[in-house]
């Protein structure tokens, strides 16, 4: 029996984003008796664009993605998506 409650686990998410919210917020540990082998496929074709940061900027990118678990490149790309959609119409 489950200790905690926990969220239902869609079927199927609608792209990769909604699966990554969807795991940041719940762990799989709490999802251990729906886990079974599949198959999926992911396009790592996306364009990388470099732009220069401040080094005390990079450092401090550095930790809080540490702190968050996940790489640099991620949380700069979330934030840059959070605050574009502050300003789009």
């Amino acid at each position: 029996m489950l200790k905690n409650k926990r969220e239902i686990l869609p079927e199927e998410f609608g792209n990769i984003e909604e699966a990554a919210n969807f795991w940041d917020t719940n762990s799989l540990a709490d999802y251990e008796d729906l886990q079974s082998d599949t198959e999926f496929e992911v396009d790592l074709k996306s364009e990388k664009n470099y732009f220069a940061v401040e080094k005390e900027l990079s450092d401090n990118i550095d930790k809080l993605a540490h702190i968050k678990g996940v790489l640099p490149e991620t949380l700069v790309n979330l934030w840059l998506k959070e605050k574009i959609l502050e300003y789009q119409l």
